[in-house]
């Protein structure tokens, strides 16, 4: 292959560039749809293991998809009617908070002009204020609620997903016209995908857990609000377990002083610490082969596409972009790129 042919023309690349550029709008402009059926899509990994559970104590197909639908209705149920309860009750309480957030500020002020430091209440309010802060996590809670306002929707494909689930095996022989054809690459990678999702939420559910009975005990308000705002926070890398703390920590300052603030922030360290440094390397087992960077870069671009989901599956995402560039020649080089380091045996020239 020559090497005009291994790199585009400078036209090729526009028109590359236009077209991606066409689908990322494309994407954005169509947030709400593609975010219902991503959500649908997150439901069917983390149902799928347990239907075939099922299937194997020789439950019929149909009747194990009904029973994990059933039970994620009953689930869906009890965290809405909770989270709900305290998201409520948060926010009637939140002008109490701004209130006394401003007469903390005012008393801040005087002790700063007693040293000599002149500023007003609404300099101080503007730069801190944790109010500010907590109806940002509002506000984000509210998001994932619109989100999930078409719940019927949601089910119902991944009622349908899970149905088909076992059968796309089949069809996809089928179409190749192998009935015996294996797919060893593509399996792993499902399995890849299905680990980690499943890995992820079980430990984001305990770091909830966890946070919840923390932030009960030190008589924080609105702890479900908070530990299911952790759980939710914890799928994002890297930054989501620092954003999932500065509401509570910011709540229990304005509500008993910094004392208890740095126990709140002490919880969440420790928390976050030895499940995600500790306890995820060893359930994982192994490494995705995604570049750090990369990870991050991917959490800003799929966040600002599709929202708070968008930041949660930005792995997944990332990681079959890497798997479907891995299995073409011409684009194996960008899955290098992805990768946190260049192979034992280089790279193979396209």
């Amino acid at each position: 292959m020559t090497e005009q042919g291994c790199f585009p023309s400078g036209t090729r690349f526009l028109v590359i560039a236009a077209a991606l550029v066409i689908i990322i709008w494309g994407i954005n402009q169509a947030q709400s749809a593609l975010v219902s059926s991503l959500v649908a899509g997150f439901l069917a990994v983390l149902g799928v293991p347990l239907v075939q559970w099922l299937e194997k104590k020789h439950v019929p197909a149909a009747a194990a998809v009904l029973i994990v639908l059933a039970g994620m209705i009953a689930i869906l149920l009890v965290v809405g009617v909770l989270v709900g309860t305290s998201l409520s009750g948060f926010s009637a309480a939140l002008p109490s908070y701004q209130q006394r957030m401003q007469e903390e500020a005012s008393g801040l002020t005087v002790l700063l002009a007693g040293q000599g430091i002149h500023v007003t209440d609404k300099v101080l309010l503007e730069y801190l204020n944790p109010a500010a802060v907590m109806k940002l996590a509002v506000d984000l809670l509210g998001g994932l609620g619109s989100a999930l306002a078409n719940i019927v929707l949601i089910l119902l494909t991944v009622m349908f997903i899970l149905l088909e689930a076992s059968s796309f095996p089949v069809k996809l022989r089928a179409v190749l016209g192998d009935p015996r054809q294996a797919f060893p690459e593509f399996t792993k990678f499902v399995n890849d995908i299905q680990h980690y999702m499943l890995v992820k939420t079980g430990l984001s559910l305990a770091a909830g857990v966890l946070i919840w009975a923390w932030l009960t005990i030190l008589g924080v308000d609105s702890p479900v609000l908070w530990g299911f705002l952790a759980f939710m926070l914890l799928y994002i890398p890297h930054v989501g377990s620092i954003i999932a703390g500065i509401p509570a920590v910011s709540l229990t300052l304005v509500q008993f002083g910094i004392g208890r603030a740095a126990l709140v922030g002490a919880g969440y360290v420790v928390v976050n610490f030895t499940l995600g440094n500790l306890v995820e390397p060893k359930l994982m087992g192994y490494k995705f082969n995604l570049s750090t960077l990369v990870v991050f870069l991917s959490l800003i671009f799929w966040g600002r596409t599709l929202g708070l989901i968008g930041a949660v599956l930005c792995v997944p995402f990332t990681m079959a972009l890497k798997f479907a560039c891995e299995n073409h020649k011409s684009t194996r080089w960008i899955a290098v790129l992805l990768g946190p380091e260049i192979p034992a045996g280089g790279v193979t020239p396209v």
